[in-house]
């Protein structure tokens, strides 16, 4: 079959792209926004990519168009489709109908941590033996892929409750129905498709009403909102999870800044994980992610040890490199919460030293204003911030400023943030790009600025 995915070089659709080609479908996409990693990532599988949505992108003999989320009615290769009488499809259709009919899906959902834990899990199972397919919503290091179809029954899929195409507005991951389901968190997010966070709620609770009584629901014991989710009724085993608390899953610090932790089941002691991940965030996400390997059968005492060569996702506070004194960082920030709990974490990994931000508020949430006043307290791990501030967004980026708790400025655009980080960097700095978009490739740019003034 020929397929042309629209919105290719989306986290989601390219690992669509890179599962179709591995089962032998003649694949091509196209998509407005292309930078890495997945334009890498499509370019390494072969796939051929266009940008832009022409409609002359689709070729005439292709078979079926797997549509992304992020196209709309309006959009000129959408129309195309329509009034071509197209078979289209969307991309967690896609996967549902074609990849995970036979598979013991294992879905992880939460406003944070969706890739981290998807990625730690998949590394658990495999460590395991079991040879698991898995999709990602990013690239794992450790796999070197965002999705791979796997040899063994376990299929591992981040479940996103965005909205699934513009003729399916459910959330994605009601198309997966999982034998075992993580909630690894909830807050309210994507302010263009939901309206508070009880409309978030009610997805979730979709997703629950999907897992059968066999299976095993991996909830987050620390987050009232997922409790208030379950008190709307619930047919699956509940496993808790938390760090010293009282749940079934419990994280003993043997680290404060997480590298090191302890891991108990009910009370008993399982296995001691040492990795070289930090931050209690990603302590919960580990935690989360051992509990749903149990629940899938997995021999943990094989598995944990295997933590020790586990690899973070790139763009999940991903260290690009050191030059002139000064290490760089690029990061996945979505939301006020990902950004406070990642600069902690740096925080604790790198004491004293100045930490410095420079940061896009890219997300639809961060562009519509929904979360304009946590920016600013989200920020308080960083020594200094420059926050890009792009003409077109519809909020005053001053007050984020002048609410700061280090030093900051606002710039418009890509070469000033640049020019500006040239005049604030010094050696010792860690500095972290924060945005979920391309940043007009920023991060890499600043590395080779560094290279010039070293050399």
């Amino acid at each position: 079959m020929k397929l042309h995915i629209l919105g290719i070089c989306g986290t989601f659709m390219g690992g669509v792209a890179a599962l179709a080609r591995e089962l032998g479908h003649a694949v091509d996409g196209s998509d407005q926004n292309v930078y890495p990693p997945m334009s890498t990532q499509l370019e390494q599988l072969g796939i051929r990519l266009s940008r832009g949505y022409d409609p002359a992108h689709i070729a005439a003999d292709t078979d079926e168009v797997v549509v992304g989320n992020a196209l709309s009615r309006g959009n000129e290769a959408v129309e195309h489709v329509l009034d071509a009488g197209l078979r289209y499809i969307s991309g967690a259709q896609w996967l549902s109908e074609r990849v995970l009919p036979g598979r013991e899906t294992l879905a992880v959902a939460g406003t944070h941590g969706k890739t981290t834990t998807t990625s730690i899990l998949a590394w658990l199972l495999d460590a395991a033996g079991r040879d698991p397919g898995f999709l990602v919503g990013g690239v794992p290091e450790n796999f070197g892929v965002s999705a791979r179809m796997g040899g063994g029954r376990d299929f591992v899929v981040e479940a996103d409750e965005y909205d699934t195409a513009f003729f399916d507005k459910r959330s994605k991951f009601v198309h997966y129905r999982p034998v075992v389901a993580v909630l690894n968190n909830l807050e309210f997010d994507h302010a263009d498709i939901f309206p508070d966070l009880a409309a978030i709620q009610r997805q979730f609770h979709h997703l629950v009403r999907t897992v059968p009584r066999r299976g095993r629901l991996i909830v987050n014991g620390e987050d009232a909102a997922l409790a208030e989710v379950l008190a709307m009724g619930c047919w699956t085993p509940v496993e808790t999870f938390g760090i010293d608390g009282d749940f079934d899953w419990t994280a003993r610090l043997r680290v404060a800044d997480g590298s090191r932790f302890e891991v108990l089941h009910r009370g008993q002691a399982v296995g001691v994980v040492e990795w070289s991940l930090v931050g209690r965030h990603n302590v919960m996400n580990g935690l989360a992610a051992i509990a749903a390997a149990h629940a899938a059968g997995a021999d943990l005492a094989r598995a944990i040890p295997a933590l020790r060569e586990f690899v973070s996702v790139k763009r999940r506070l991903e260290r690009l490199g050191e030059r002139a004194g000064v290490t760089v960082y690029d990061d996945f920030a979505h939301h006020p919460t990902a950004i406070r709990t990642t600069l902690e974490g740096l925080r604790a990994r790198v004491g004293d030293a100045r930490i410095v931000v420079a940061m896009e508020p890219r997300s639809n949430s961060m562009r519509l204003g929904a979360h304009a006043d946590q920016i600013a307290p989200s920020l308080d791990g960083a020594d200094a911030v420059v926050f890009l501030h792009r003409p077109e967004l519809a909020w005053d980026g001053a007050k984020v400023i002048s609410a700061l708790r280090g030093d900051g400025e606002a710039v418009a655009d890509a070469d000033a943030l640049l020019a500006a980080l040239d005049r604030r960097c010094q050696p010792g700095d860690h500095v972290v790009f924060m945005s979920n978009g391309g940043f007009d490739g920023a991060p890499r740019r600043f590395l080779a600025q560094l290279e010039a003034r070293d050399g």
